[in-house]
């Protein structure tokens, strides 16, 4: 691949070089592209039920079929620990110093959403059920719903 060309980062995604167009790089590309926002809700999941180190959430992933490596796994979790998903503390392990990452109440807020946007995703994808209709649409077609009464 082209030096430096970071998969994670967005502004590649559309200008994607002639030379990369294969069918299976293109293949690569998006299953990155999908399994970049899989990995950060995973790690984000155990975060909430226990602090995390890098290494075993490698392992983790791995047993999962992710192929996570170093390079990957701890600028995502730098990422998530810099929007205030996860809090950091180092603790001495074997003499060494190991990063244990946990999630901050704006994580676990951020699980919660994710898991219900997830939800309605699996319902809609997996089992074929349409989605509820947004007030956006109802909003873009100039049919606006009146607004339910408060008990």
């Amino acid at each position: 691949m082209k030096p430096g060309f970071d998969l994670l980062d967005h502004s590649h995604w559309i200008n994607i070089e002639r030379q990369y167009r294969s069918s299976k790089v293109v293949s690569e590309l998006l299953t990155k592209m999908f399994f970049g926002g899989f990995v950060r809700m995973h790690v984000l999941y155990h975060a909430v039920k226990e602090p995390v180190f890098g290494v075993e959430m490698m392992e983790e992933l791995g047993r999962h079929g992710y192929d996570v490596g170093a390079g990957t796994l701890y600028p995502m979790l730098h990422q998530l620990e810099e929007a205030g998903y996860l809090a950091v503390h180092t603790e001495v392990v074997a003499g060494k110093q190991r990063k244990y990452y946990r999630a901050t109440t704006e994580g676990v807020a951020a699980l919660e959403e994710a898991r219900a946007k997830l939800r309605e995703l699996v319902s809609e994808v997996l089992h074929d059920k349409p989605p509820k209709p947004s007030n956006r649409s109802d909003q873009a077609t100039g049919n606006r719903r009146k607004p339910k009464p408060r008990l």
